[in-house]
């Protein structure tokens, strides 16, 4: 049978998101592919205590439906991490929590975009956003990502000409690159989309992850009644709960929560109730400093391993996050490179799928934050066998 799917669904494009789950569950890969956090930074034992709390005191409550809006109580947790971290006067009524900050893209696209309608995204973005505003038929426009931020003459000549109703970017350790925008990019793009009909959507998945554990101030804070900030818990404490959050101002909340409500009535209460209970017992900072000092060693050993083994590579060396991006010698393809490597059990991702208009050929992604030191080490080694065994004479 020729089931009669809705034309957006012949919009969007291949996902490589499949594979990526796939070879990341093969145990005899060391995977530098996927996005995950570390596993084993993973506070099992307090999440525990916090379910088995809320179970013996709230369970009934727990149990049931909830608003679509989020428990409270977290979103002014999450309100006050704002207020006392960067300096923004964030309230409980400005946070909407949702299904991880993937589920923010989608609803922001579904309430903003109509097909043909123009959204904007670094160059290159993140896959996951790119999937997730292609189901609704937008023109996606690109701005080249620099060292510390996106093109500032190409970003200006884009929201002055064209009619674009939101830039998406990462200005914190930006995935795919592992790029942190300067606060004077911060600020200059503020004052180039004051006065438009552009939205600024920030998308902040690893503002708290970063090595010298000190904030970098959002774009909203000099932009605040034209940005939006997404955030989740899955970075930092566990991604299987999946709450994340947008904090928006309230006349774009009142949109967004009609279409949540449509879409799934509201997030998991139960896992709401449970991460707020851990959060406020447990140290979030302490935990995070951990984290990021893990990160970084991590992080530094396989930049050192690419300068040893691979000297001709040129890569990021992020500043926090969990990926950075390398750029293979010319005439090797990524493609290639990946599908070696799964031959010889070390996973990459290509960079073509961060690519809207068919670039990144010669680039692949690494994630630095899942493997362990030994792994990366044995890993890397493995990568210059492929890359060097694939090279041009």
């Amino acid at each position: 049978m020729q089931y009669p799917f809705a034309n957006r669904i012949g919009h969007a494009p291949a996902s490589f998101l499949e594979e990526l789950f796939r070879v990341s569950a093969d145990p005899s890969i060391i995977s530098f592919a996927g996005g995950l956090p570390s596993t084993a930074l993973i506070d099992t034992r307090g999440i525990a205590d916090a379910t088995r709390e809320v179970m013996e005191t709230e369970a009934g409550t727990a149990l049931q439906y909830t608003t679509t809006d989020g428990y409270r109580p977290l979103r002014e947790y999450i309100a006050e991490r704002y207020r006392h971290r960067l300096g923004i006067p964030a309230t409980a009524d400005e946070i909407q929590i949702v299904n991880g900050s993937q589920q923010c893209l989608d609803l922001f696209a579904k309430i903003f975009l109509d097909p043909g309608d123009h959204v904007a995204m670094e160059r290159p973005g993140y896959l996951g956003a790119i999937e997730a505003f292609s189901l609704y038929e937008p023109v996606i426009d690109t701005v080249p990502l620099e060292e510390d931020g996106p093109d500032l003459d190409a970003f200006s000549r884009l929201v002055n000409h064209t009619s674009v109703k939101f830039f998406y970017g990462i200005p914190n350790s930006q995935n795919p690159s592992g790029r942190t925008y300067s606060q004077e990019k911060r600020r200059a793009i503020a004052e180039y989309l004051t006065g438009t009909g552009t939205v600024f959507y920030e998308d902040d998945a690893f503002g708290e992850l970063f090595f010298d554990n000190k904030p970098r101030f959002p774009v909203k804070r000099y932009l605040p009644d034209q940005s939006v900030i997404s955030g989740s818990f899955s970075k930092t404490v566990a991604p299987g709960m999946r709450i994340g959050w947008l904090f928006a101002p309230r006349e774009i909340l009142r949109s967004f929560n009609i279409a949540k409500q449509a879409s799934d009535l509201h997030s998991n209460f139960l896992c709401q109730k449970i991460l707020h209970r851990y959060l406020t017992t447990h140290d979030l900072d302490a935990h995070l400093r951990k984290v990021t000092s893990t990160y970084s060693r991590r992080c530094r050993l396989m930049c050192d391993l690419f300068d040893d083994l691979l000297p001709t590579l040129s890569h990021t060396t992020p500043e926090g996050g969990m990926f950075l991006l390398a750029t293979l010698p010319a005439g090797l393809t990524s493609h290639a490179v990946f599908t070696e490597g799964i031959r010889q059990k070390v996973a990459v991702l290509p960079g073509m799928p961060f690519y809207v208009d068919g670039g990144g050929k010669d680039t692949i992604r690494l994630n630095f934050s899942s493997a362990s030191d030994e792994q990366i080490t044995e890993g890397m080694h493995r990568l210059a066998r492929v890359i060097t065994s694939l090279s041009p004479s």
